[in-house]
Order: structure tokens, then C-alpha cells, then sequence
């Protein structure tokens, strides 16, 4: 089980993940074309994730480089274990009977879930 990461640690993870290790002006740069987040707020969500274990920093002269501790894919299976638990008991079959409900699924979705159960066959 990977540390609780909130969404916006999940953005500077993103930026971590993409290429590290990276300064806190590096990250702040690859964020603002999504963000309007000031140096502090880096700093802040980058301290939490350092207590979360999440990155570690080493120092290079005056400054710190950031890299991340969990893989994304640890990540990624961590928050969708949690989500099929929290909203639909565990079963993947109901959360793409929802999805496919509520937003229609393209032929290449279909196609990619059809080669999936083919496999897992």
C-alpha cells in the first residue's frame, strides 16, 4: 500500500515521475501551464509528500532535487484498488458497466476490453 497522496501531491508526483530528479523551481515551471501555484505552495506539497515518504531530496549546493520513492505504477494500482473498493465492493464488472452508462465506450475501448478478457481467458 502506497502512501495516501492527494490530488495535488498527485500533480508534483506527476512531474516527478515524468523525469527526476527536479529542483522546486523545475516543478513549479512544468506545473504552471495547469496550476496558478506559487513557490510556496511546491515547497508545501513537496515537504508533505518527503513526510509521506513519497520523494526523497538531496542536496546539490543551495538547492534540493526531488525524485519520487513510489513508482506510478504502484500509484496507479494503490488509488484504483482503493476506488473499486470504496465504490464498487471490489468488482470490476460494475465499474465499467457504470462508465459505459455514463460516458459511452469507443470502438477502440471496446475492442481493448474485448483483447483484455480474451487474454485473462
Amino acid at each position: 500500500m502506497t502512501a495516501s497522496i492527494t490530488d495535488a501531491e498527485a500533480i508534483v508526483m506527476e512531474v516527478l515521475w515524468t523525469s527526476a530528479p527536479r529542483t522546486t523551481e523545475e516543478i513549479l515551471a512544468a506545473v504552471t501551464t495547469t496550476q496558478a501555484w506559487q513557490l510556496g505552495t511546491v515547497k508545501s506539497l513537496l515537504n508533505r509528500l518527503l513526510k509521506k515518504n513519497a520523494v526523497k531530496a538531496e542536496q546539490e549546493g543551495r538547492r534540493y532535487l526531488y525524485t519520487p520513492l513510489i513508482s506510478r505504477d504502484d500509484y496507479l494500482s494503490s488509488e484504483s484498488a482503493g476506488l473499486l473498493d470504496r465504490l464498487f465492493g471490489g468488482r470490476v464488472a460494475p465499474l465499467v458497466a457504470h462508465f459505459s452508462a455514463h460516458r459511452p465506450l469507443s470502438k477502440r475501448d471496446i475492442a481493448e476490453l474485448r483483447k483484455l478478457l480474451d487474454r485473462l481467458e
